[in-house]
């Protein structure tokens, strides 16, 4: 595809605004950057609005905007259980996270895996939380690298550059990488907090524009449904023995809904909150993002009534990225020049927000839980946040493999995949908030049970696909494997606390206190 000039100067003039942004962040709502509750959580200040914000732009990413809509594009209604999930995160987190944000605030925890170690400790307990939260989010990272990539090459912007005679493949991406890593590097948590307000009105002005100006152009929200394959516009009927495609939506809802708010990233995003009311605040406020991912998710749709696969000038970006390319063709088939621009750098700082956060987190986890409890015990505050800048560097680096190496037909399957491990750390986390009967080595063997099971299933798939197939009692059951790795981590966990329970005498040890939770 050629240069659009219109288009590329618009989005690197906003891509410049928002690094401006990033680099001024250090300067807003001053603390010490060399301690890590100010680098890492903000200082533990933001209020409700900033939040909300934060919030948003740490869990509605080019996930939203690049892997839910191609789900939609290239496999129909199962895309769509996105949106229920995200409807059953917000009683979860209404619920129970205000809990941590308690026992972290009264503790000074950083981390989910400060609070395992506090609760139960263990600290083989709290690494396998730690190490479990680093890679889970690597993928999740590489989906954000994957959205950044597929806007840029759609924008026309050669993908590979040459500089004094060396050829530097995904010139642009690694650009983005740099700039991300040093604002981010430079100003921490405040950064990604300042530009979520301008990623959430170039994404909320891009959705409105592409429900109202698309769906005219052709023909109204009845044409567009009218031009989807009956067989993919609603879930096939199961059939005598399968449960179907019913469970494997139903089980994907659920799973993801589970495993979100477990993620480093949404740890963080919430710890970095000024009080418990703000928590409880967003869970109510939170959902007005769950309804413009319906809208968005009906982009998938409207791109297959374009008929944007078929038009030869977008065969080179399919061909390159699959299904990832629809919303790209669809915007830039529907839209003018300068409205691209804006649209796509909302895809691009919708990917930048969260791969900071995310970055930001599994350095949080890094440091707090791996090099100062084994490496360097005695490491000053300072030291402890130059080692949590470096490896916020060194996570985004990580995150390249699972693009080399995993198919992304789907990019949503980057996410999915992180889903299956991340899960895992449930029961020692949210069951952990309630009760400290669960044994630590109990929970330590679920969390290898539950890891072993749910990788070997998406090994069996060959990491294309998270659904796998059940025979329960003679029936087919298509099953998300968090959820049902998930399952069998908690019973093999509560089974076996009851058994160390019983044969130990040792007394728990359990560093918080009632009032922690208060």
């Amino acid at each position: 595809m050629s240069m659009n000039p219109v288009a590329v100067t618009i989005f690197v003039a906003l891509f410049a605004f928002v690094t401006l942004l990033g680099f001024g962040a250090s300067r807003w709502r001053r603390g010490d950057l060399n301690h890590l509750h100010e680098w890492g959580l903000g200082g533990r200040r933001f209020g409700t609005i900033v939040t909300w914000f934060l919030l948003g732009g740490d869990l509605y990413t080019a996930y939203t905007f690049i892997a839910v809509p191609a789900l939609m594009f290239g496999a129909g209604a199962m895309g769509f259980f996105a949106v229920p999930y995200t409807v059953l995160v917000y009683p979860l987190l209404f619920a129970v996270f205000p809990r941590l944000w308690a026992v972290a605030h009264a503790k000074g925890y950083v981390t989910a895996a400060d609070f395992v170690r506090g609760r139960f400790g263990s600290h083989t307990l709290a690494l396998a939380v730690a190490v479990t939260g680093i890679v889970a989010t690597m993928p999740y990272i590489a989906l954000q690298l994957v959205g950044m990539e597929v806007v840029i090459a759609a924008l026309g912007i050669p993908m590979t550059m040459t500089i004094a005679g060396i050829a530097i493949p995904d010139a642009p991406l690694l650009v983005a990488f740099v700039v991300l890593a040093a604002y981010t590097y430079n100003s921490g948590l405040r950064a990604p907090a300042m530009i979520a307000v301008v990623k959430d009105a170039l994404l909320y002005i891009t959705i409105l524009a592409s429900v109202i100006i698309i769906p005219a152009e052709l023909g109204g929200y009845a044409k567009i449904f009218a031009s989807i394959d009956p067989k993919t516009l609603l879930l096939p009927p199961s059939q005598p023995g399968n449960l179907g495609p019913q469970a494997a939506y139903a089980t994907l809802g659920l799973g993801s809904a589970l495993a979100l708010l477990l993620y480093p990233h949404s740890v963080t995003g919430l710890l970095s909150s000024s009080s418990r009311q703000s928590i409880k605040r967003n869970a109510v406020f939170l959902p007005a993002y769950s309804f413009a991912l319906g809208l968005i998710a009906l982009l998938g749709y409207m791109a297959v009534a374009a008929g944007v696969k078929a038009m030869p000038e977008f065969a080179a970006g399919f061909k390159a990225f699959g299904n990832n390319f629809a919303v790209p063709a669809l915007f830039l088939h529907s839209f003018p020049a300068w409205f691209v621009g804006i649209a796509f750098a909302a895809i691009a700082i919708g990917a930048l927000v969260p791969a900071a956060i995310m970055s930001i987190a599994c350095a949080n986890l890094f440091t707090r839980n791996i090099y100062k409890e084994y490496i360097d015990p005695a490491a000053s505050h300072e030291r402890e946040c130059n080692v949590a800048k470096i490896v916020s560097l060194v996570v985004k680096i990580g995150a390249l493999f699972f693009i080399i190496e995993l198919p992304t037909q789907y990019a949503i399957q980057l996410q999915l995949l992180g889903g299956i491990w991340i899960v895992q750390t449930l029961p020692s986390v949210v069951l952990g908030l309630y009760t400290r009967r669960l044994y630590p080595m109990a929970l330590l063997i679920g969390w290898f049970s539950g890891i072993g099971a749910g990788t070997y299933m998406a090994y069996l798939n060959a990491f294309k696909s998270s659904i796998f197939a059940l025979n329960i009692f003679g029936t087919i059951v298509p099953c998300y494997a968090a959820l049902s790795s998930l399952i069998l981590n908690i019973v093999v966990a509560i089974v076996l606390s009851a058994v160390f329970n019983a044969l130990s005498r040792a007394p728990h040890v359990d560093a918080t206190t009632a009032e922690d939770y208060a």
